[in-house]
């Protein structure tokens, strides 16, 4: 047994209102130098669609993550042989088509036009190039279904659905979509990690976020590849990578990362999961029906004195475990077993999970009123059988959630359902508790644990969301070196500016 620490990341997507705010705020911290003009670690976008890079999910084109081989579990873009092969010239990374070309606009022709009939306007300007451009692309073309019939219509996603589920997502009036914020996993099984021929990327010790060193990069950029979610970006003026670093500055002075403290929708929850990292080869191996609970078993209990005592025999001091006893990931993701891993056929194991969004019912309009009276009579029953008459179908959700196994989401959409039918029994009063028990035996839950989950989804405090632990990066430093060198060292990237090929 070799439990380890990890800061892990909840976002519930049933509150997530598209605002880009978390994307804005990480944007104005980090990605606004020369190169990272491009650059979004965090990003939101709309499902159904193709995301940012477009089709990033596509791993035949992209060859991310892992899968197994011969019984061996090996990286899908190449193995040793083939990353000498293609280590000065990687064919699978995506191009600034697929990301988007940035740019700006040309704000000084406002003030500087001369007069004439005609009203001068401000022509966008690529940030690379410098020269005028036509703009045909950004980080989330396909905002609020924009676009549908070329984005939605090619999330591959939608491949395992029948021709008729296909058509109910976009019949009008019943058109449906939802919102997808994605960083980086900080995976435990990391491709980018396993990529990268230079040892460039690592994966702290001790809370498990993943990093990339500024100094050891030589932009092989394999870890571009590697990584199944593109969430790993070359800086075309340095010559390095770069990547969400969870805001690691912000967590060792006891603070969330800016994309989660500045949250509109309050979606996004953080904590400590202890994991025994022997288990992580064995998880990562099983078929794909079983990835999820093998993932779910690899994390074990805080509480556990067995698992205290490997913890801290590993050398985990008492208060992160005292956090991770106090996390809000531990509840959703094993707890109450609500919130699951995106993708994880990839087999990266990550370590960021969500809470599947709440599914509309169909219905149709009718004498201008909307009406679902067609799915059942009883009261009870349309709020029961959102489950299987939800206009995004649950194997969509299964695709992205679950690697296709669709009862895993059924499991904890049953006991979402439930929630908000038992406390709409108790703060409504137009359900009876006959019908508010039924749906607590349905969603395998008790009363106690609905008022739970309510309570940290729908009235947590910032501490209750927020459960940052204290990551003693001061027992970190090696004890010959003297840690006033350090002191200066509390952001991102160098004293000196890198240069390429350096």
């Amino acid at each position: 047994m070799d439990i380890r620490a990890q800061v892990s990341m909840v976002f519930h997507l049933d509150k997530c209102i598209g605002c880009h705010t978390c994307s804005v705020a990480c944007k104005n911290i980090w990605t606004d130098r020369k190169g990272t003009e491009y650059m979004w670690w965090n990003n939101v976008e709309t499902k159904p669609g193709t995301g940012y890079p477009t089709l990033w999910e596509d791993q035949e084109k992209y060859k991310g993550g892992w899968e197994k081989k011969g019984g061996e579990l090996r990286l899908k873009l190449q193995g040793r042989l083939g990353a000498l092969t293609n280590i000065f010239f990687n064919p699978y990374l995506p191009t600034v088509d697929d990301y988007y070309e940035p740019w700006t606009y040309d704000y000084e022709n406002l003030f500087t036009a001369p007069e004439g009939d005609d009203q001068p306007t401000a022509r966008a300007i690529s940030m690379i190039t410098g020269k005028h451009m036509e703009i045909e692309a950004g980080p989330n073309w396909d905002d609020d279904y924009g676009g549908s019939p070329v984005y939605a219509s090619n999330d591959p996603n939608l491949e395992a659905l029948t021709d008729d589920e296909r058509e109910q997502m976009s019949e009008i009036e019943r058109v449906v979509f939802f919102y997808l914020p994605r960083i980086c996993n900080h995976c435990l099984n990391p491709g980018c990690v396993a990529a990268c021929p230079a040892g460039a990327i690592y994966k702290r010790g001790e809370d498990g976020i993943v990093l990339l060193s500024q100094e050891k990069c030589r932009a092989w950029r394999m870890c571009i590849s590697g990584c199944p979610y593109k969430k790993t970006y070359f800086n075309w003026s340095t010559g390095k990578s770069e990547k969400c670093i969870l805001c690691y500055p912000r967590l060792e002075s006891g603070q969330a990362p800016a994309c989660f403290h500045s949250c509109v929708g309050r979606i996004r929850y953080l904590g400590v999961l202890l994991y025994d990292a022997d288990q992580i080869k064995n998880a990562a191996s099983v078929p794909n029906r079983d990835l999820v609970e093998a993932h779910r078993s690899i994390i074990q209990d805080p509480f556990d004195p067995q698992i205290i005592a490997a913890a801290k025999a590993n050398g985990i001091p008492d208060g992160m475990i005292d956090a991770a006893q106090k996390s809000p990931v531990y509840k959703f993701v094993k707890e109450w077993r609500l919130a699951l891993p995106l993708h994880p056929e990839f087999r990266t194991m990550p370590m960021l999970f969500y809470v599947p969004p709440m599914l509309p019912v169909l219905a149709k309009i009718k004498d201008g009123k909307y009406d679902n009276a067609d799915v059942a009579s009883k009261s009870l029953a349309p709020l029961l059988s959102s489950l299987e008459r939800a206009r995004l179908p649950l194997q969509y959700m299964a695709s992205l959630f679950s690697a296709g196994n669709d009862e895993v989401v059924a499991a904890s959409y049953r006991k979402l359902i439930a929630v908000r039918i038992y406390m709409r029994h108790k703060t409504v009063g137009d359900i009876s508790e006959e019908e508010a028990l039924e749906a607590l035996r349905a969603g395998g839950t008790t009363a106690e644990e609905v008022e739970a989950i309510y309570q940290l989804t729908a009235k947590p405090t910032m501490e209750e969301r927020f459960v940052v632990p204290p990551l003693a990066r001061e027992v970190a430093i090696e004890q010959t070196i003297d840690p006033f060198t350090r002191k200066r060292e509390g952001g991102f990237g160098f004293r000196h500016a890198p240069q390429r090929g350096g």
